[in-house]
Protein backbone atom coordinates (compact mmCIF):
# COMPACT_ATOMS: atom_id res chain seq x y z
CA UNK A 1 0.00 0.00 0.00
CA UNK A 2 0.94 3.68 -0.98
CA UNK A 3 2.14 6.42 2.03
CA UNK A 4 -1.16 7.98 0.00
CA UNK A 5 -3.16 5.30 -0.09
CA UNK A 6 -2.84 4.66 3.73
CA UNK A 7 -3.90 7.73 4.19
CA UNK A 8 -7.03 7.92 2.37
CA UNK A 9 -7.96 4.93 4.03
CA UNK A 10 -7.24 6.50 7.43
CA UNK A 11 -9.05 9.51 6.81
CA UNK A 12 -11.95 7.16 5.51
CA UNK A 13 -12.03 5.32 8.57
CA UNK A 14 -11.58 8.55 11.07
CA UNK A 15 -14.55 9.97 8.99
CA UNK A 16 -16.61 6.85 9.33
CA UNK A 17 -15.51 6.82 13.17
CA UNK A 18 -16.61 10.66 13.58
CA UNK A 19 -20.06 9.82 12.48
CA UNK A 20 -20.33 7.02 14.18
CA UNK A 21 -19.73 8.94 17.40
CA UNK A 22 -22.11 12.31 16.45
CA UNK A 23 -25.08 9.44 15.84
CA UNK A 24 -24.61 8.50 18.92
CA UNK A 25 -23.78 11.90 20.77
CA UNK A 26 -27.28 13.37 19.22
CA UNK A 27 -29.18 11.24 21.87
CA UNK A 28 -27.16 11.89 24.51
CA UNK A 29 -25.59 9.69 27.46
CA UNK A 30 -27.71 6.46 26.27
CA UNK A 31 -27.50 2.94 27.36
CA UNK A 32 -29.76 -0.09 26.81
CA UNK A 33 -30.28 1.18 23.17
CA UNK A 34 -31.47 -2.46 21.10
CA UNK A 35 -32.98 -3.34 17.60
CA UNK A 36 -36.11 -4.74 16.52
CA UNK A 37 -34.74 -7.93 14.60
CA UNK A 38 -32.32 -8.15 18.16
CA UNK A 39 -35.26 -7.91 20.40
CA UNK A 40 -37.09 -10.35 18.11
CA UNK A 41 -34.36 -12.80 17.96
CA UNK A 42 -33.55 -13.31 21.64
CA UNK A 43 -37.48 -13.69 22.19
CA UNK A 44 -37.68 -16.52 19.41
CA UNK A 45 -34.79 -17.96 21.14
CA UNK A 46 -37.06 -19.00 24.19
CA UNK A 47 -40.58 -19.13 23.43
CA UNK A 48 -42.48 -21.33 20.69
CA UNK A 49 -43.81 -19.23 17.84
CA UNK A 50 -47.36 -19.30 17.77
CA UNK A 51 -48.24 -20.95 14.19
CA UNK A 52 -51.93 -19.17 14.31
CA UNK A 53 -50.06 -15.91 13.62
CA UNK A 54 -51.02 -14.45 10.89
CA UNK A 55 -47.50 -12.05 10.77
CA UNK A 56 -44.10 -13.46 11.61
CA UNK A 57 -41.60 -10.98 11.09
CA UNK A 58 -38.96 -13.60 11.87
CA UNK A 59 -39.50 -15.09 8.13
CA UNK A 60 -41.42 -12.52 6.41
CA UNK A 61 -39.84 -9.29 5.03
CA UNK A 62 -41.34 -6.39 7.72
CA UNK A 63 -41.37 -2.92 7.78
CA UNK A 64 -43.37 -0.90 10.25
CA UNK A 65 -44.88 2.33 9.07
CA UNK A 66 -45.29 5.09 11.84
CA UNK A 67 -46.79 8.35 12.11
CA UNK A 68 -46.48 11.54 14.72
CA UNK A 69 -47.39 14.00 15.70
CA UNK A 70 -51.22 13.30 15.04
CA UNK A 71 -54.37 13.23 15.18
CA UNK A 72 -54.57 16.16 12.75
CA UNK A 73 -57.41 16.91 10.27
CA UNK A 74 -55.94 14.94 7.63
CA UNK A 75 -55.47 11.70 9.44
CA UNK A 76 -59.50 10.44 8.68
CA UNK A 77 -58.64 10.79 4.83
CA UNK A 78 -55.29 8.45 6.39
CA UNK A 79 -57.41 6.05 7.92
CA UNK A 80 -59.55 5.52 4.78
CA UNK A 81 -56.66 4.95 2.39
CA UNK A 82 -54.95 2.50 5.32
CA UNK A 83 -58.45 0.53 6.20
CA UNK A 84 -59.00 0.07 1.99
CA UNK A 85 -55.48 -0.97 1.71
CA UNK A 86 -55.98 -3.33 4.74
CA UNK A 87 -52.90 -1.68 6.52
CA UNK A 88 -51.92 -1.28 10.00
CA UNK A 89 -49.86 1.18 11.73
CA UNK A 90 -48.33 2.59 14.49
CA UNK A 91 -49.87 6.13 15.52
CA UNK A 92 -47.25 8.52 18.01
CA UNK A 93 -50.13 10.76 18.88
CA UNK A 94 -49.54 14.23 20.51
CA UNK A 95 -51.44 15.99 23.41
CA UNK A 96 -52.26 19.87 23.09
CA UNK A 97 -53.87 20.93 19.59
CA UNK A 98 -54.30 16.79 18.66
CA UNK A 99 -55.73 14.72 20.85
CA UNK A 100 -57.72 17.16 22.74
CA UNK A 101 -58.92 18.70 19.70
CA UNK A 102 -60.01 15.11 18.16
CA UNK A 103 -60.66 12.77 20.57
CA UNK A 104 -63.37 10.45 18.23
CA UNK A 105 -59.83 9.86 15.57
CA UNK A 106 -57.98 8.85 18.08
CA UNK A 107 -61.30 6.34 19.13
CA UNK A 108 -61.17 5.30 15.10
CA UNK A 109 -57.55 4.46 15.30
CA UNK A 110 -57.72 2.22 18.22
CA UNK A 111 -60.71 0.65 17.07
CA UNK A 112 -59.77 -0.24 13.54
CA UNK A 113 -56.78 -2.06 15.12
CA UNK A 114 -54.13 0.75 14.84
CA UNK A 115 -51.61 1.16 17.40
CA UNK A 116 -51.24 3.92 19.55
CA UNK A 117 -47.80 5.36 21.11
CA UNK A 118 -47.40 8.61 22.99
CA UNK A 119 -45.05 11.63 21.54
CA UNK A 120 -45.67 14.09 23.94
CA UNK A 121 -48.01 16.71 25.26
CA UNK A 122 -46.24 19.86 23.70
CA UNK A 123 -43.61 18.30 21.46
CA UNK A 124 -40.81 19.71 24.11
CA UNK A 125 -37.06 18.51 23.74
CA UNK A 126 -37.61 15.63 26.71
CA UNK A 127 -33.66 15.91 27.46
CA UNK A 128 -33.67 19.66 28.18
CA UNK A 129 -35.88 18.80 30.76
CA UNK A 130 -35.58 17.63 34.60
CA UNK A 131 -37.62 14.25 35.59
CA UNK A 132 -40.80 16.40 36.58
CA UNK A 133 -40.97 17.89 33.10
CA UNK A 134 -40.40 14.87 31.48
CA UNK A 135 -43.32 13.42 33.49
CA UNK A 136 -45.14 16.45 32.86
CA UNK A 137 -45.16 15.55 28.59
CA UNK A 138 -46.28 11.85 29.37
CA UNK A 139 -48.45 11.31 31.90
CA UNK A 140 -51.32 13.78 30.28
CA UNK A 141 -51.47 12.06 26.91
CA UNK A 142 -51.73 8.50 28.98
CA UNK A 143 -54.59 9.75 30.46
CA UNK A 144 -56.14 10.81 27.84
CA UNK A 145 -55.94 8.23 25.08
CA UNK A 146 -56.91 5.76 28.16
CA UNK A 147 -59.69 7.76 29.00
CA UNK A 148 -60.81 7.69 24.87
CA UNK A 149 -59.90 4.31 23.83
CA UNK A 150 -59.39 2.16 27.33
CA UNK A 151 -56.45 1.48 26.89
CA UNK A 152 -52.77 3.39 27.70
CA UNK A 153 -49.74 3.44 25.51
CA UNK A 154 -46.95 1.22 25.67
CA UNK A 155 -45.16 2.85 23.48
CA UNK A 156 -43.56 6.39 23.35
CA UNK A 157 -41.74 8.32 20.80
CA UNK A 158 -39.23 11.41 21.99
CA UNK A 159 -39.80 14.47 20.05
CA UNK A 160 -36.67 14.38 17.04
CA UNK A 161 -35.71 11.42 18.28
CA UNK A 162 -33.61 12.96 21.47
CA UNK A 163 -33.28 11.14 24.51
CA UNK A 164 -30.94 9.89 27.33
CA UNK A 165 -30.69 7.32 29.86
CA UNK A 166 -32.55 10.19 32.21
CA UNK A 167 -35.61 10.37 29.64
CA UNK A 168 -35.05 6.18 29.78
CA UNK A 169 -35.07 6.42 33.60
CA UNK A 170 -39.27 7.89 33.50
CA UNK A 171 -39.86 6.01 30.85
CA UNK A 172 -38.83 2.83 32.48
CA UNK A 173 -40.57 4.28 35.51
CA UNK A 174 -44.01 5.23 33.31
CA UNK A 175 -44.10 1.99 31.57
CA UNK A 176 -43.04 3.11 28.10
CA UNK A 177 -40.75 1.77 25.65
CA UNK A 178 -38.91 4.12 23.34
CA UNK A 179 -39.40 3.34 19.59
CA UNK A 180 -36.92 5.70 17.39
CA UNK A 181 -36.86 5.00 13.31
CA UNK A 182 -34.52 4.43 10.35
CA UNK A 183 -36.52 5.69 7.39
CA UNK A 184 -37.66 9.91 6.57
CA UNK A 185 -39.39 11.42 4.30
CA UNK A 186 -38.24 14.47 6.09
CA UNK A 187 -42.20 15.63 5.22
CA UNK A 188 -42.19 18.35 7.40
CA UNK A 189 -39.90 20.40 5.18
CA UNK A 190 -41.72 19.41 1.70
CA UNK A 191 -44.82 19.79 0.20
CA UNK A 192 -44.15 17.60 -2.75
CA UNK A 193 -45.90 13.67 -2.95
CA UNK A 194 -43.58 12.31 -5.05
CA UNK A 195 -40.43 13.58 -2.73
CA UNK A 196 -41.80 11.98 -0.24
CA UNK A 197 -41.89 8.56 -1.81
CA UNK A 198 -38.98 8.41 -3.21
CA UNK A 199 -37.34 9.20 0.10
CA UNK A 200 -38.87 6.28 1.54
CA UNK A 201 -38.07 3.88 -1.22
CA UNK A 202 -34.55 4.64 -1.35
CA UNK A 203 -34.32 4.42 2.57
CA UNK A 204 -36.23 1.42 3.55
CA UNK A 205 -34.99 -1.64 4.31
CA UNK A 206 -36.59 -5.23 6.20
CA UNK A 207 -37.14 -4.50 10.11
CA UNK A 208 -36.87 -0.82 9.03
CA UNK A 209 -39.57 1.58 11.11
CA UNK A 210 -40.58 4.00 8.48
CA UNK A 211 -41.41 7.95 10.01
CA UNK A 212 -44.15 10.04 8.64
CA UNK A 213 -46.59 12.85 9.36
CA UNK A 214 -49.69 13.19 8.57
CA UNK A 215 -50.76 16.55 9.03
CA UNK A 216 -48.22 18.05 6.23
CA UNK A 217 -49.95 18.17 3.25
CA UNK A 218 -47.80 16.27 0.93
CA UNK A 219 -47.84 13.40 3.15
CA UNK A 220 -51.00 11.36 2.65
CA UNK A 221 -51.34 11.49 -1.31
CA UNK A 222 -47.99 9.85 -0.81
CA UNK A 223 -48.84 6.83 0.98
CA UNK A 224 -50.95 4.56 -1.18
CA UNK A 225 -48.00 4.67 -3.64
CA UNK A 226 -45.52 4.16 -0.50
CA UNK A 227 -47.92 0.97 0.11
CA UNK A 228 -48.31 -0.10 -3.21
CA UNK A 229 -44.45 -0.29 -4.18
CA UNK A 230 -43.27 -1.61 -0.91
CA UNK A 231 -45.81 -4.48 -1.35
CA UNK A 232 -44.32 -4.98 -4.87
CA UNK A 233 -41.24 -5.05 -3.28
CA UNK A 234 -42.04 -8.21 -0.89
CA UNK A 235 -42.50 -6.05 2.44
CA UNK A 236 -45.47 -6.80 4.57
CA UNK A 237 -46.27 -3.47 6.63
CA UNK A 238 -46.83 -4.37 10.27
CA UNK A 239 -47.20 -2.31 13.69
CA UNK A 240 -44.19 -1.28 15.35
CA UNK A 241 -45.36 -4.20 18.06
CA UNK A 242 -45.69 -6.56 15.49
CA UNK A 243 -42.09 -5.79 14.13
CA UNK A 244 -40.96 -7.04 17.92
CA UNK A 245 -42.99 -9.94 17.94
CA UNK A 246 -42.63 -12.67 19.53
CA UNK A 247 -40.74 -10.02 21.73
CA UNK A 248 -42.69 -7.46 23.47
CA UNK A 249 -41.66 -3.66 24.01
CA UNK A 250 -39.74 -3.39 27.57
CA UNK A 251 -40.43 -0.20 29.31
CA UNK A 252 -37.31 2.35 29.09
CA UNK A 253 -35.47 0.51 26.51
CA UNK A 254 -34.93 2.13 23.13
CA UNK A 255 -35.62 0.07 19.83
CA UNK A 256 -33.67 2.00 17.03
CA UNK A 257 -33.37 -0.33 14.02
Amino acid sequence: MSPRTGRGVRTAVALATAAAAASVAACGTLHGVTSPRDAREDAQATRTQDPQRPVDCGTDKCVALTFDGGPSRPTPELLDILKEKHVHVTFFVQGKGHTDTYPKTVLRMAREGHEIGNHTWSHKNLTALDEKGITGELVPVQQEVRAITGHAPTLMRPPQGRTDDKVSAVMKRLGLAQVLWSVTAKDYATTDTKTIIRRVLDQTHRDGVILLHERYKGTVPAVPAIIDALRERGYTLVTFSQLLAPAVPRPGVVYRP
